[in-house]
């Protein structure tokens, strides 16, 4: 018997499981079936059920059964007849896998002891200095900055780290009491006082931040389209969250069961006013610069995480090797390398951007997209197809259906050879929901995991959450609700086959689906960088600036002083030609001379696109940027009427304490100037 489905999806036979391929749920995440089949049905009639609902009443069936572990964390569940949607994607990639797609290699990698971990860590926030020993200005430069928390958390992992050296007696290590100056054992956490650290650099003990008032359009509003409740929380980046911790939790909150409310209104609604400085996207700072933001934020993620009583735990059980070329199963760093080539400074790979654009083009208002699935076996023909004719630019678009389309784009997904939020981290994203109550505190460790993301990763999933933003909004023709879109999307993220798709990340399904509503909801505030994640980034700048100087300071004395030497050793009738009066008497730089000629308060503003290529301009307690943009559009409107070239253009930050940073249009000027008086200001067009 055929069951055809809005769809267009043909179900033509059912096949039975056996009990050891399905995984055991608790009840608490399987929802609640119908009572048994009247008596005059025979079993052959189950067949005649739709495929969901005769999954969710093995699963059922299943989960009477005592599972065969117990979990450590909380138990996330949520109203017993919200899960269908998950375990019906989760059997359909099920099916998809064994359509005979390649299967990839999985490298096992020799479990590490907790030291190795420690230095694993230090490595990756930039202090391989403290193990080997070396004397490096990064690494100098980085502890100068760090909060109290954040020194504690650095502390801690540098205190295992030798203490587990020391008993393999491999070699000698460096006291924590030389880096820190502090006892070995750090102190428990106790609730201080907040010290303020504003954008500028300066610190203000002990008051509360002041905000300006300001319009609706100066803040990021991450609240409810409908439903929302009156009232509004306010998020600050001023100053760090580990620090804005004034009390521990209690151990035997994070065991509760969390129970998670389906309705859109309940989630929290968030606003982050503007300070002075405005906001910063991650694509606002250069390369170099959010390197050092990784840095801190995976610091700052542990100091969080400590002054909450949760262990960070980092996964590197297994990795998969993935394909060399093609598309699916790619590395996304590959991707982008290949396409690249044809379209330099590409940051989401072209397949997947294709993905996107065929959905958003002809999919938005299609009834069940994501949820209905496309035929496998077309899905498939699909796939060969596009590897063999996408970068020839021969493939027919024209020819997939939405559904197919849609099948393709979570396909991409799950076959990446590491999840899209990287599979280091993903018992960090699973304790954020389980150990965390509070939706604030949840949200703030979410953004930290979101900094610490590589660049190719960070950028895909910015565009796939872009998407699933557009879905959500034409809920009212597609009937997509942000709840099932998390259920449909969370299954294809963090379902990782390479970290065993076992039965115990099966009963994390509330837990992943709601991540994945935390990071559609409130993906504005997520692409936003902290700005005291950026004060400390100028603080470290500051300090290799200094360091750089002193050197420099040194090696010109050194260099003299042998000069010195050796014109004595050899023509010692000319010694006064070389004294140090005479000496002193260098030449002045122009750049010098030009920074010296300019007043205190005036810029001078370079815009090789206008026709007036520079301009000095004298700044005032209310100048913003976007009143420098509108000044020079305006006197290169005068000049050439009609010019399109100057449009779309930003103010840049370039030099000084920060490598390059694109300025907010709302930023007021004179703060700026005077937390980094050493910049240079160009006017550009803003990288996408």
């Amino acid at each position: 018997m055929e069951i055809k489905d809005s769809g267009s999806v043909v179900l033509t036979a059912y096949h039975s499981y056996a009990p050891s391929r399905i995984p055991r749920i608790e009840a608490s995440f399987v929802p609640e079936i119908a009572a048994t089949p009247p008596s005059g049905h025979s079993i052959s009639s189950r067949k005649s059920l739709p495929r969901c609902r005769r999954i969710n009443r093995m699963l059922s069936n299943e989960s009477l059964h005592p599972p065969p572990f117990s979990r450590s964390n909380s138990q996330a569940s949520v109203d017993s007849t919200s899960m269908e949607d998950f375990w019906c994607e989760v059997e359909s990639i099920k099916e998809n896998s064994e359509g005979g797609q390649e299967e990839q290699t999985v490298a096992e990698v020799k479990p590490a002891d907790e030291g190795e971990l420690e230095a694993e860590w230090l490595q990756d926030v930039g202090l391989s200095t403290l193990i080997s020993g070396a004397e490096e200005e990064d690494g100098q430069a980085l502890l100068s900055t760090l909060t109290r928390t954040q020194a504690a958390a650095v502390q801690k992992r540098y205190n295992t780290y030798t203490q587990t050296m020391r008993k393999k007696n491999k070699h000698s290590v460096r006291d924590v009491r030389d880096i820190f100056g502090v006892a070995e054992s750090p102190p428990p956490f106790e609730p201080v006082p907040v010290s303020l650290v504003p954008a500028n650099g300066v610190q203000v003990s002990g008051k509360k931040p002041v905000w300006k008032a300001v319009n609706s359009n100066s803040c990021l509003d991450c609240g409810l389209d409908k439903d929302t409740p009156s009232v509004a929380e306010e998020l600050s980046f001023e100053v760090s969250f580990s620090e804005s911790i004034t009390e521990i939790p209690k151990e035997k909150e994070g065991l509760k069961t969390q129970r998670f409310k389906k309705e859109d209104s309940s989630l929290t609604k968030f606003i982050v006013r503007k300070s002075r400085f405005g906001l910063t996207e991650v694509g606002d700072l250069s390369v170099e610069d959010m390197k050092k933001i990784r840095y801190l934020s995976l610091i700052e993620l542990t100091a969080f995480y400590d002054a909450l009583g949760i262990e960070l735990k980092r996964d590197r059980t297994d990795k998969v090797k993935g394909r060399e070329n093609g598309l699916f199963g790619v590395p996304l760093t590959v991707l982008l390398e290949n396409d690249q080539k044809k379209f330099p400074g590409i940051k989401v790979p072209l397949i997947f951007q294709k993905l996107l654009q065929k959905l958003e083009e002809t999919g938005l208002e299609t009834e069940g997209i994501l949820r209905v699935p496309g035929s496998a076996s077309r899905v498939k023909n699909l796939r060969q197809e596009l590897e063999s004719k996408f970068y020839e630019d021969t493939f027919d678009w024209d020819q997939v259906r939405n559904n197919d389309a849609a099948g393709l784009l979570k396909m991409f997904i799950r076959d990446l050879p590491s999840p899209l939020f990287t599979v280091e981290y993903l018992p960090a994203f699973i304790a954020l929901v389980e150990r965390i109550s509070k939706i604030k505190l949840q949200l703030q460790a979410l953004h930290l995991l979101i900094m610490l993301l590589p660049d190719a990763n960070r950028d895909t999933a910015k565009a796939f959450l872009i998407f699933l933003k557009k879905v959500v909004a034409n809920e009212g023709k597609n009937k997509m609700s942000l709840w099932n879109v998390s259920m449909i999307v969370a299954p294809n993220l963090f379902i990782y086959k390479g970290k065993r798709s076992n039965q115990e990340e099966m009963q994390a399904a509330a837990t992943t689906a709601h991540i994945v509503r935390l990071l559609i909801r409130y993906q504005d505030i997520l692409w936003t960088v902290p700005s005291f994640l950026i004060t400390q980034v100028r603080k470290m700048n500051d300090a290799a600036i200094n360091n750089t100087k002193k050197q420099l300071i040194f090696d010109k004395s050194m260099k003299k002083l042998l000069r010195r030497k050796t014109l004595e050793r050899e023509r010692p009738e000319k010694i006064e030609a070389t004294s140090p009066r005479t000496s002193k008497t260098l030449p002045t730089s122009p750049s010098s001379r030009r920074k010296s000629d300019i007043p205190e308060g005036v810029i001078r503003v370079h815009a090789p696109l206008h026709s007036k290529v520079s301009m000095a301009i004298q700044l005032n307690g209310q100048t913003k940027a976007k009143d420098i943009l509108a000044r020079f559009q305006c006197e290169n409107s005068r000049d050439s009427p009609g010019s399109l070239k100057t449009q779309n253009q930003s103010l840049y930050e370039i030099g000084g304490n920060i490598g390059q940073h694109c300025l907010d249009p709302d930023a007021y000027m004179l703060d700026v100037y005077h937390a980094n008086p050493q910049a240079e200001w160009v006017m550009k067009p803003k990288t996408s």
